[in-house]
């Protein structure tokens, strides 16, 4: 019998997720308990704790995430009559290093790729392309594994995603986690195989492993997946890979509607001295121009300014554009909707209806699949680490706080999240890591020097970074900091004594005949009679042949002296286990 697919949000209360699934609230919080959290029946779950308890109850049903169209375009309608084809949405997606930001400045003839830190993507960037005559949206995602968050939400907004996969170095985990986002988005797959200029390319082992591994099979291999060899170096196939891209847009039929107040999401925000918030826009139906009010979750505002990709003024952007935008009173969320409201007194007031919702969402307290997961690996005396987040856009924090709650602590360190912000580093900041013995993480974001001054008075750690992989080695690194050292024993070798020569109140002088391993100078010994340890002693001289020895090995008699911390009395047909013990520093993940 085919198991029952059910649809759910990402965030249920427990007694909604229990009446989704035919069953009672008390067997459902029961499971729960079992996992280490007591819950109520209002208490919510989010999408992965309904998956693990599915799974631990053995129910044969198959949850679906309501589709991010659900949740995220809450202003979402249906296209009338009257609407117009628009320009495709494009995602550049792919491995580190794999060039798909060298592929995109070769496109657009310019010369970013080198300049982000470390020369990788930080955040989504969007531009626009020509191609004869023809316009195509195209978005910059991350290629750092930190950054799923922030490379899922670029796949969640698109109609095509040119993965982007090097022809000397093939599949890797994030080719594979792209095209897992390109699929659950339901958008159009072109591969563009890059770096045939290499001595190493073998675009034929790439393409015989995305067919044979990952179900994306060639057009010429009678697939129906659009593969083009590329070169962002010479700018060979350039022009082609943008024609293949439009031919698969053109078979979907990509249409906006003109007529309506503006509507889309928000694919970016920050804040800039002397503009204030600074919000980057994907029009998706509609216009929208300066003078509109606008509301996106609960941050509203009046289109000050509107700005390109380029960064030139515009007074009006249409279906599919990218545009930077001044005037929200406070931060939109990253990927919230927007939506055009008649006037400010509206904007005000769909804005305080959605903080409302969120306080009272937030009021009932949340149980996560990371929660269940934490009760159920969490050690009593787990060490805390309190950290403060700031970073230069909402979506990086976003991905740097996801990117820390995923370091693998084994139940050790609890990770806290203080608090969270856009902007510099603030005397806030480091006011409240005093109360919280807490470290301050900047990310992209500078440290005034009247508040370094302060941190340094108030013995607040400051660390900022310009690439996230290396502050997340950096808190990493603290987490290990704070595990106690282990203690390791290394078995070396076993002797039976044959006799006792002198037993003194901390020293016992005995022989005996080394039955396995060796024997040498410094090693511990546990002292066994009858299967028992009767005492621990440490090896000062060995002897044999009554001489000095360094080892002595199995199969040899030997002389040895042993100190001892009490005096005992061995006898023939004991045995010494010897052994090394040392101090290990812990090591996370």
């Amino acid at each position: 019998m085919a198991e029952k697919i059910v649809n759910i949000a990402d965030s249920v209360t427990v007694g909604e997720l229990a009446e989704t699934l035919g069953l009672s609230v008390t067997t459902l919080i029961g499971e729960l308990f079992k996992n280490g959290i007591a819950a109520t029946i209002n208490q919510r779950l989010d999408f992965e704790t309904a998956q693990i308890i599915v799974e631990e109850l053995g129910l044969d049903v198959q949850l679906k995430r309501k589709t991010v169209s659900a949740e995220i375009h809450h202003h979402a309608h249906k296209l009338s009559d009257k609407a117009v084809p628009r320009p495709p949405i494009v995602a550049v997606m792919g491995h580190v290093d794999h060039g798909k930001t060298s592929l995109l400045d070769a496109i657009l003839d310019k010369k970013t790729a080198a300049s982000e830190a470390g020369g990788i993507t930080q955040h989504i960037s969007a531009y626009q392309a020509q191609r004869n005559g023809r316009t195509i949206t195209l978005l910059d995602t991350p290629g750092h594994e930190a950054f799923a968050a922030l490379r899922q939400h670029g796949a969640t907004l698109t109609d095509v995603v040119i993965i982007v996969v090097a022809a000397d170095d093939g599949v890797k985990p994030q080719t594979v986690e792209a095209i897992r986002f390109a699929r659950s988005a339901n958008a159009k797959i072109v591969v563009a195989i890059n770096k045939i200029d290499k001595e190493a390319a073998n675009p034929q082992l790439v393409k015989t492993q995305l067919a044979s591994e990952h179900g994306l099979n060639p057009e010429e291999w009678g697939g129906d997946t659009v593969m083009v060899e590329v070169s962002a170096k010479t700018g060979q196939n350039l022009d082609k890979l943008l024609d293949m891209v439009l031919l698969v847009a053109d078979m979907e039929d990509l249409r906006a509607d003109e007529d309506v107040p503006a509507e889309g999401l928000v694919i970016e925000a920050h804040m800039e001295t002397g503009r204030g918030a600074v919000v980057g826009l994907l029009v998706e139906n509609g216009h929208l121009r300066p003078g509109h009010y606008l509301v996106a979750g609960t941050a509203y505002g009046r289109v000050r300014t509107l700005q390109d990709f380029r960064g030139k003024a515009v007074k009006d952007a249409g279906p599919s554009m990218p545009v930077n935008m001044t005037g929200f009173k406070e931060l939109p969320q990253f990927g919230d909707g927007f939506e055009i409201a008649k006037s400010e007194k509206e904007a005000r007031n769909l804005a305080q209806k959605a903080k409302i919702e969120q306080e009272r969402m937030a009021a009932t307290t949340n149980v996560t699949g990371a929660d269940i997961l934490k009760m159920m690996n969490r050690k009593l005396d787990a060490e805390e680490f309190n950290v403060i987040v700031k970073a230069d856009v909402q979506g990086s924090v976003t991905s740097v706080v996801d990117s820390l709650k995923l370091i693998d602590t084994n139940g050790e360190v609890e990770l806290h999240v203080v608090g969270t912000g856009v902007g510099n580093i603030s005397e806030n900041d480091i006011h409240l890591a005093v109360g919280e013995n807490t470290v301050i993480y900047g990310f992209n974001v500078d440290l005034p020097p009247a508040v370094k001054r302060l941190a340094a008075r108030e013995h607040v750690e400051v660390r900022i970074f310009k690439v996230i992989y290396e502050l997340l080695d950096d808190a990493k690194a603290s987490m290990e900091a704070l595990l106690a050292p282990e203690i390791v024993e290394t078995e070396i070798g076993e002797l039976e004594i044959k006799g006792v020569f002198r037993t003194m109140r901390e020293e016992v002088i005995a022989g005996g005949e080394v039955k396995r391993g060796k024997v040498a100078k410094d090693l511990l010994a546990r002292v066994k009679r009858g299967g028992e340890q009767i005492a621990e002693v440490e090896v000062s001289s060995v002897q044999r042949q009554q001489q000095e020895a360094k080892e002595v090995f199995e199969g040899e008699m030997c002389g040895l002296s042993l100190r001892t911390k009490k005096k005992i009395t061995l006898e023939i047909g004991d045995k010494l286990e010897f052994f090394t013990r040392e101090l290990v520093k812990k090591t996370l993940g």
